[in-house]
């Protein structure tokens, strides 16, 4: 009979990085193990119905729901990059890690976890772990976030570079990066003594010492480059809907007539309204059927739509894409993923976060095209044209969607959890040599 373990989860509340989590949790739970959360109180309810019992965050910024008032890190107020990473690192990595940090080490003392999971941006909590000495794994729903050799450096959404001139570039772009970040350093290595650890020098290092960096995506979908630190694992891609879909009764979309689009843009606030206004009328100008689901952070009589646009609140997506002939997306690690496992073709539309990367990558493996948010109409009709009529884009996103589908079927995150939780010690020291997980970086 397999040992119940106890996990603790230290998560934040950004929408599209929910389906993943519950995913874990409701696997954990299956498996006979005890799982706790301390999280946003926005989703609470979503870890309780997944089997978890449920902390909220107090000293660290938190969200009671979703609307953008709401949100601690408002992210959509700048489109300036040096301010969204200056915001990304006063908000979220450095700026709270003092709650963050607390709040996780509260948890600990209390819940006594044989592991600790962590969002991968929460570098406080990860603090905390280090502190308690308790085996940790800090998980990264989507792409990789952190500098790997010979890639570009994230968050502009560069292709790979082909020229020194684009090796520069890349050079240039990485180390104004890190110096805006590490203006944070010396309020974070104030924190760290406080908590009587002796300070970092680098930015990502306090993630280097967690015990495993669990990357739920596909490598099939990355960029070229390596190699990869000793503690990252790819573990395979989460392809469940969100909890707030509901079910889907468009009969119509299943009659063979007109290509069926999909546009949707974010399950959270990033000011999209606009944006999805022109992709609407650029999809009424097309001998189209479309299906727009605008989520939970937009209201749908908002917008106006021609006659051949249906409009919903929500849709689960695993019940459209099979119907689906091309899609209008903001390149969210999870409505990428999802579509390409079923071989739709994408036009990417990213909004910020990881999705000016994550569209990257689409374009790079010949499985979409990349638009502007502020695209004019006619550009949005264009690209769905474009992608509708080129086989290419459908046969790139096939090839894509075998290797997603095989690599989240054979997925290793449970089976690194439960060895996590397996330790010896309480410093993270594995029991036996690490099962590696089977996926290999392409290129």
């Amino acid at each position: 009979m397999r040992e119940s373990k106890k996990f603790l989860f230290v998560w934040w509340d950004g929408g599209g990085n929910m389906p993943p989590v519950l995913h874990l949790v409701r696997q954990l739970r299956s498996r006979g193990h005890l799982v706790h959360v301390l999280s946003d109180p926005s989703s609470e309810q979503s870890f309780r119905e997944a089997g978890a019992t449920f902390a909220a965050f107090r000293r660290a910024p938190h969200r009671i729901d979703l609307r953008p008032e709401n949100d601690p890190l408002r992210d959509w107020e700048t489109r300036n990059p040096k301010k969204a990473l200056e915001n990304l690192r006063d908000r979220l990595l450095f700026g709270p890690a003092a709650g963050y940090a607390q709040d996780t080490l509260d948890q600990i003392m209390q819940f006594q976890p044989d592991a600790v999971g962590i969002m991968d941006l929460t570098l406080g909590a990860m603090m905390a772990a280090e502190r308690a000495r308790v085996p940790a794994a800090v998980i990264a729903p989507h792409i990789l976030a952190y500098p790997v050799p010979g890639r570009p450096p994230f968050g502009p959404g560069f292709l790979p570079p082909r020229s020194a001139l684009e090796r520069l570039r890349d050079r240039v772009v990485a180390g104004l990066s890190e110096r805006v970040l590490k203006k944070g350093l010396p309020g974070f290595n104030s924190v760290r003594r406080q908590f009587g650890l002796e300070p970092v020098t680098g930015v990502f290092e306090q993630v280097q010492r967690m015990t495993r960096i669990l990357v739920l995506t596909s490598p099939s979908l990355e960029l070229p480059g390596g190699p990869l630190p000793d503690n990252v694992r790819y573990v395979g891609p989460v392809l469940s809907d969100p909890a707030w879909a509901t079910p889907w009764s468009w009969h119509c979309a299943l009659e063979k007539r007109e290509p069926l689009v999909l546009l949707s843009l974010s399950t959270t606030f990033q000011n999209q309204r606009e944006t999805l206004q022109r992709a609407i009328h650029g999809l009424g100008q097309l001998a189209v059927r479309a299906l727009i689901t605008v989520g939970p952070a937009l209201r749908r009589e908002d917008f106006n739509a021609p006659a051949n646009v249906v409009i919903r609140k929500s849709a689960p997506h695993s019940q459209v894409l099979p119907h689906v002939d091309a899609m209008i997306t903001h390149a969210g690690h999870g409505s990428v993923i999802r579509a390409l496992a079923h071989g739709v073709p994408l036009v990417c539309v990213p909004m910020g976060r990881d999705q000016n990367d994550m569209a990257a990558r689409v374009v790079y493996h010949g499985a979409g095209v990349r638009l502007s948010r502020s695209a004019p109409v006619q550009q949005f009709t264009d690209a769905v044209k474009k992608v509708l009529d080129d086989n290419r884009f459908r046969d790139a996103a096939a090839k894509l969607g075998a290797a997603i589908r095989r690599d989240a079927e054979n997925s290793t995150a449970i089976v690194e959890l439960e060895r996590l939780a397996g330790c010896k010690d309480r410093t993270g020291r594995l029991d036996r040599d690490p099962v590696l997980s089977p996926f290999v970086l392409r290129g």
